[in-house]
């Protein structure tokens, strides 16, 4: 074997060689960053399982020595999460909807519609983004209480029926990655906008729909500050209230962190199912050449 076939041999190996080492390091430090993701969780769950003598032990305990697994029905009971469950999953679905509906539509009349001024007004509409929401608080209870919607779910699912300027943004640039000739052709043959936007773009943008629900359900599920200010009966409560009331009503006898963490836990399952079932459509929506596949 010649010289340079064998120099040219130690070059692979030594290339091959170096690709494996980097990719243990980054496997390391995946590995590394998930136990340190995973750690606060599994405190939460362990904790949930515990009897309140054993969350008190020190040196705290990894597994519980029993699985208290009727701490989570004892946490279902005492807080009513029934109807708080039915409360927020009808707010979230209700924004999820208008949402959607409202946003796709406007990202629609940007992407695909000319008229005087687009530009403009998208400028502008981007630039709300910049306002930081506590600017807004109180002019918006000042609005809703004119209204008279204080006390009513509408101040949490009237307002996304008009859109918000992050998803018009990002509905926009995957609708624009959408030929226009598809477009073009539906004009043709006598399709109207509203016919083009519910048939055709739509469809195509699947994913970037789709990751604009899942967002909105996740902030709608996780919203406090909302209706904390709108909402004022108890039976009205959401699970995030339900959650800051559910400490008071086991606190009677000291904080009962089992009961807390279990709560918690319920609370927290839905949206974790939520963005694993969704988990594709929301990385190709983030991929806003995606619109043209297919």
């Amino acid at each position: 074997m010649s010289t340079a076939a064998v120099r040219t041999g130690g070059y692979f190996r030594g290339r091959k060689a170096q690709r494996n080492l980097s990719k243990a390091i980054v496997l390391v430090l995946l590995i590394g960053g998930s136990i340190l993701f995973i750690l606060p969780f599994w405190s939460m769950f362990s904790t949930s399982l515990k009897s309140p003598e054993e969350i008190a032990h020190f040196p705290p305990t990894f597994f519980p020595e029993h699985w208290l697994w009727k701490n989570y029905v004892d946490a279902w009971r005492l807080a009513d999460f029934t109807r708080y469950t039915f409360n927020t999953l009808f707010i979230a679905v209700m924004a999820m909807i208008g949402h959607v509906l409202s946003n796709t539509f406007i990202a629609y009349g940007f992407a695909k519609i000319k008229f005087p001024g687009r530009q403009f007004l998208f400028t502008v509409l981007l630039g709300t983004m910049i306002i930081p929401g506590f600017v807004t608080l109180i002019p918006q209870y000042i609005l809703f209480a004119k209204l008279h919607w204080v006390g009513t779910y509408l101040p949490l699912i009237v307002p996304g029926y008009f859109g918000g300027a992050f998803s018009v943004f990002m509905l926009r640039q995957f609708f624009m990655t959408i030929p226009n000739d598809l477009i073009e052709a539906a004009k043709i043959d006598g399709a109207n906008h509203l016919y083009i936007w519910s048939r055709i773009v739509v469809p195509l943008a699947k994913p970037a729909v789709a990751t604009i629900a899942v967002m909105t359900f996740n902030g709608a599920w996780n919203d406090f500050l909302g209706p904390l200010l709108y909402v004022n009966d108890v039976s009205m409560y959401t699970l995030q209230i339900g959650l800051e009331s559910f400490k008071g009503v086991v606190g009677s006898a000291g904080m009962q962190w089992h009961y807390l963490m279990a709560g918690s836990l319920i609370v927290l399952t839905p949206v974790v199912l939520l963005f694993f079932l969704f988990q594709r459509y929301f990385i190709e929506g983030m991929n806003i050449s995606a619109g043209t596949k297919g």
